[in-house]
C-alpha cells in the first residue's frame, strides 16, 4: 500500500485492489491533481465551509458515520462530534474513518481538535497506520496531537493538516509536534509504501512526508 499526502487531510490511499481519497477540498491554498479513486471520504466540515469539494468521478462517496464496504475495503466512520472527551472542549463536526486496506488498518482523523472519549477509542481500536493533525488553532496543535496519539497508540504515526507555506487555513507548521516527540528534524518523503509484514514491531515509527501536487 501507498500513502501520498496531498496537503492539510487529503491523501491517496493506494492499496492493491482499491484506491482511497481522503478530503479533497479544492480552493484551501493547496494545488491538487485530477484524482481517479474507488472510494472518496469528505470528512473536514472547516474545509469544506472554507473550500469545496473536489469531485472525482465514479467514485463511491462517503460523508456520514457508519459502516461500509466497498471495493473489497471494509470503512468504519464516526462522528467525533459526539466523542470528545470528557471535560474537554465540545466536539469537533469532523468525521474520523478507520479504513482496512491490505489488511492494514489506517485511521484518519480529518480536522479533529479535541481528544477522544474513552468509548470511540474502544471502537477504534488496534490500528497501524494514524493519520494525525498537528497545525493548531482550528485543528489539533502539536501537544493535544501527541496525546491523541498516545492514546491510540498505532505502529506508525504521519502529522497532517500542518502548514508548508501554501495554504489559505490558520495552520502552523510541523515544529511542535516534531519537539514533542523528541525530534529537530525529520527527512521528509514524497511517499510511504506498507505492507503488513513491513509494519514495525513494538515501537512507534513517525513518518513526515511532502506534499504532492
Amino acid at each position: 500500500m501507498d500513502i501520498i499526502w496531498h496537503g492539510h487531510s487529503c491523501f491517496t490511499l493506494k492499496g492493491q485492489d482499491a484506491k482511497i481519497i481522503s478530503d479533497p477540498y479544492s480552493g484551501l491554498g493547496i494545488s491538487l491533481p485530477s484524482f481517479k479513486a474507488d472510494v472518496v471520504s469528505y470528512g473536514d466540515i472547516l474545509a469544506e465551509k472554507e473550500g469545496e469539494r473536489l469531485v472525482v468521478e465514479d467514485a463511491k462517496v462517503l460523508d456520514w458515520p457508519g459502516e461500509f464496504e466497498v471495493s473489497g475495503v471494509d470503512i468504519e466512520a464516526f462522528s467525533a462530534k459526539e466523542h470528545a472527551k470528557e471535560g474537554g472542549v465540545q466536539g469537533a463536526e469532523v468525521i474520523i474513518f478507520v479504513f482496512m486496506l491490505d489488511g492494514i488498518k489506517i485511521c484518519h482523523l480529518s480536522g479533529l481538535s479535541h481528544e477522544l472519549s474513552d468509548e470511540l477509542l474502544d471502537h477504534i481500536g488496534d490500528i497501524d497506520v494514524l493519520l494525525v493533525p498537528v497545525g493548531g488553532n482550528i485543528v489539533l496543535d502539536g501537544r493535544k496531537a501527541y496525546s491523541v496519539v498516545e492514546s491510540i497508540e498505532p505502529r506508525v504515526v504521519i502529522p497532517m493538516y500542518f502548514s508548508d507555506g501554501s495554504t489559505n487555513l490558520e495552520i502552523k507548521g510541523c515544529e511542535e509536534f516534531l519537539k514533542v516527540i523528541g525530534r529537530t528534524e525529520m527527512e521528509a518523503k514524497e511517499k510511504v509504501s506498507l505492507s503488513k509484514k513491513s509494519l514495525p514491531d513494538g515501537v512507534m515509527e513517525f513518518v513526515k512526508l511532502i506534499p504532492q501536487a
